[in-house]
């Protein structure tokens, strides 16, 4: 398709379109040649779209990678979509599977953050409401997040995070932050064993797409005293369990479409 052929209201969503497939940043160029739009064309949308939020210059890696606003607008039309009711009832399942919280977790910018929760029905629980931001390095949902890139972006990511010692038992090395993820990546789960609040346990597993692309991460939580760390590894079966139910009711059209 050319130039004169695409609608104008239609390039920049099919700029957007063409970033977000892409496991690599892609320069002005690249997202022209793949879309058939011009030189001049293409640089002048690419700029408004970053000056919007919608894109975001990678100098690091000399390319165009989505914005805050364009992942914000991914998850809010899947959080907003007609099969939110569904996945909010595969994690309430969850919950009363495991007798805990039970979060739904994607990354941004400043850290992961809340956009589902299903609270335990213990008087005594840990109070992180939906849009609550938790760190990438001492939480199970970030720790997911982390394992699931490749290992080069994933040393670079280390590399760039400022690893806050929470409380005394987060992982503040480099060193033996990568050797956790390295875990985490082959048994599926990760975990935080009072690595970001005093008594607080987590599980969490990563959801991915119909291509293998990490998406959320699913989460559960719960205080020390209930929910040790030994508790939380026997409950990541279920955590993938429910990811498998979720990555059909997401990202599976016929069911989507299904009325």
């Amino acid at each position: 398709m050319t130039d004169s052929r695409i609608p104008t209201n239609l390039r920049m969503l099919m700029i957007l379109e063409a970033v977000g497939a892409s496991d690599a940043a892609l320069s002005p160029t690249e997202i022209g040649r793949m879309i058939g739009l011009p030189k001049q064309t293409i640089h002048r949308l690419c700029a408004t779209l970053v000056s919007e939020g919608f894109l975001l210059n990678d100098i690091r890696q000399k390319g165009l990678r989505p914005g805050y606003r364009a992942r914000r607008l991914s998850t809010d039309v899947l959080h907003n979509s007609r099969d939110h009711a569904a996945r909010h009832q595969i994690l309430i399942a969850l919950s009363r599977q495991t007798g805990e919280t039970v979060n739904f977790v994607v990354p941004e910018d400043a850290g992961m953050i809340y956009r589902d929760r299903v609270e335990t029905d213990w008087a005594f629980r840990i109070q992180l409401p939906v849009g609550t931001h938790v760190p990438f390095h001492c939480t199970a949902s970030g720790k997911t997040f982390l394992a699931s890139l490749p290992a080069r972006k994933r040393r670079r990511m280390i590399t760039a995070l400022e690893l806050e010692p929470y409380t005394s038992r987060t992982i503040t090395s480099t060193q033996r932050l990568t050797e956790e993820l390295e875990d985490v990546a082959k048994q599926g789960f990760a975990v935080d064993d009072c690595e970001f609040m005093d008594g607080m346990v987590a599980v969490a597993v990563p959801l991915y797409d119909l291509q293998g692309r990490y998406h959320a991460s699913v989460a559960v939580h719960g205080p020390q005293q209930r929910f040790d760390l030994k508790v939380a590894s026997q409950r990541a079966d279920l955590l993938k369990q429910a990811a498998e139910r979720l990555q059909a009711i997401i990202f599976d059209e016929k069911l989507s479409l299904a009325p």
